[in-house]
């Protein structure tokens, strides 16, 4: 927990330090669609899973803003083990974005770090649930990559892809790393 509120923290700070002109604040939710990458994650497959949180824009001009968020976000993958078996990981995701608009036709991309900490892991398949989290680590280190369209005074609707650096396991020996794509709508509220 005391994790969570330094990266709360630390994202106020760096959004204080942009000196914005215009700071907005918002919500956003969508779906994911996430898996491991790496070299051991032969076998690894796609489950789906869901995002949201709250996020701050912070302009520094009419075309570039800072935009740190703080999502809860569900990832993991399924892979087959005698059947269905789900590996169903829970992150705090705290990604900082440059964030760059195209001016009048709404699109925008976003670039920047991420960093996740781990709230819940388990194994599941159809009648049965195994706590995993102490074979995971704690942090996980990544990047964020998106686009999306925003109207001049409504919603936001992105695509992003997460992906980690380091990989997630403790075994030192096991080379995966997370892997999500997310859709996501979203809304800004207050400023221009």
């Amino acid at each position: 927990m005391k994790k969570a509120f330094l990266a709360l923290a630390l994202t106020l700070g760096v959004a204080s330090a942009a000196q914005a002109q215009s700071a907005r604040f918002g919500v956003k939710a969508g779906a994911s669609l996430t898996s491991v990458t790496g070299t051991d994650a032969d076998g690894a497959k796609n489950k789906f899973g869901f995002n949201g949180g709250v996020m701050a824009n912070f302009a520094l001009n009419d075309m570039f803003s800072i935009q740190p968020e703080v999502l809860y976000s569900m990832k993991g993958n399924k892979f087959e083990n005698g059947g269905d078996v789900r590996l169903a990981t829970n992150y705090i995701d705290v990604p900082v974005l440059a964030k760059v608009s195209t001016g009048a036709t709404g699109l925008f991309f976003e670039l920047g770090p991420q960093v996740g900490f781990l709230a819940s892991a388990k194994l599941k398949d159809d009648s049965n649930s195994l706590d995993v989290k102490d074979g995971y680590k704690s942090v996980d280190f990544g990047y964020a990559a998106g686009l999306g369209f925003q109207a001049a005074s409504g919603p936001m609707v992105g695509l992003r892809y997460n992906g980690g650096f380091t990989s997630i396991d403790k075994d030192s020996e096991a080379k995966v790393r997370n892997s999500a794509f997310q859709l996501y709508v979203g809304f800004l509220f207050g400023g221009k």
